[in-house]
């Protein structure tokens, strides 16, 4: 094997490579877009069962015991 066929192929396994790590990149980003959205809807979901809470469970007043 000659030098310049050593050297071709490092330049193709570097251009595979490369094209993986750009893929891997690109899903790592999509990934963090979709933990994005999913924080958003946790957060809001925790935020109308609050919301609901207090419809279905008002707290209750404070008086005096009927014994004053």
């Amino acid at each position: 094997m000659t030098d310049s066929d050593r050297i071709t192929e490092l330049e193709i396994a570097l251009a595979h490579q490369t094209r993986i790590a750009e893929e891997l990149s690109e899903e790592v980003r999509r990934q963090g877009r979709v933990v994005d959205r999913m924080e958003r809807a946790l957060r809001e979901l925790g935020e109308r069962f609050l919301t609901l809470e207090e419809v279905a469970m008002p707290r209750p007043e404070i008086t005096k015991p009927p014994h004053y």
